[in-house]
């Protein structure tokens, strides 16, 4: 029961930082230092990242209207026909910006972690975006935002926003989302579509990185261990419903500055602690 409660506690850490700008690696990482299951090392590395899945399902479920690119009420089908083309088109540009980032992970995902999975990594990322973040949005203010409708984005944009979630795939600490936000923020994409985007473009991945991660440890769990990782996947979802819809309500009225700040600070911390 109590390796239950502690994968409930990371599955609700996991389904508030996922999706903030803030970086779940960290947050995972100073969690572990004081709460930890008595778990084998391959599947704590498995565990941290297929709760993601509940995550994603709660994006699945929110943007639904936005990702299911069939209609399949009459009138709609008649008006537009079977087919979603704006929905088929913001599907394409999320598996363009996410080729780089998967070719990255499925070849060198060992590697990386080996030489980057470490506590100074992830404290000068967080201060480094942190710091992005507050530069960038000084850098917007009173500019008008190029993009303010997904169906605006270009194969560029989606290029651009790809790059920087590489830079996420390959030095933990960035943040998926803050990567994708702070590209997206750079050239000129409004704060609501860079969310919306880039929840978008964590299905695909997230979907991918549990894959190889349950195949990479098989599927040979104990009842204690699929017990763990239901609890720590269903938190994860419950709570990134929630995450999620606060998020989308805060930045139609305010900026990326806040979470800039905490993202410095938490390096800080990051630094102290561990140095």
């Amino acid at each position: 029961m109590t390796a239950v409660l502690i994968a409930l506690l990371f599955g609700i850490v996991e389904g508030i930082t996922e999706w903030l700008p803030v970086s779940s690696t960290g947050h995972m990482i100073l969690l572990n230092e004081f709460v930890s299951m008595d778990v084998s090392p391959a599947f704590w590395e498995m565990f941290l990242v297929v709760i993601q899945l509940g995550a994603i399902i709660a994006v699945v479920i929110l943007f639904w209207n936005k990702i299911f690119p069939f209609n399949l009420s009459g009138p709609a089908r008649q008006k537009e026909g079977v087919l979603k083309t704006k929905t088929l088109r913001m599907w394409g540009l999320a598996l363009i910006a996410c080729v780089p980032a998967a070719i990255v992970g499925v070849l060198f995902d060992d590697t990386l972690d080996e030489l980057f999975y470490h506590w100074y990594v992830v404290a000068a990322a967080l201060i480094v975006f942190g710091i992005a973040f507050l530069v960038i949005e000084h850098w917007n203010t009173g500019k008008k935002p190029r993009v303010k409708k997904l169906s605006q984005l270009t194969v560029r944009d989606a290029l651009i926003i790809g790059a920087f979630q590489l830079i996420a795939a390959v030095f933990p600490g960035t943040s998926r989302s803050g990567a994708t936000i702070v590209g997206a923020l750079l050239i000129g994409i409004a704060r609501t579509v860079a969310a919306e985007f880039t929840f978008i473009l964590a299905i695909p991945v997230m979907f991918g990185a549990s894959l190889l991660k349950i195949l990479k440890f098989g599927f040979s769990f104990t009842g204690a261990e699929a017990l763990i990782l239901l609890a720590g996947t269903v938190s994860a979802f419950l709570v990134s419903l929630l995450v999620i819809g606060a998020l989308m309500r805060f930045i139609r009225t305010h900026d990326f500055k806040i979470f800039g700040y905490y993202r410095i600070v938490l390096g800080i911390v990051v630094i102290l602690y561990f140095g």
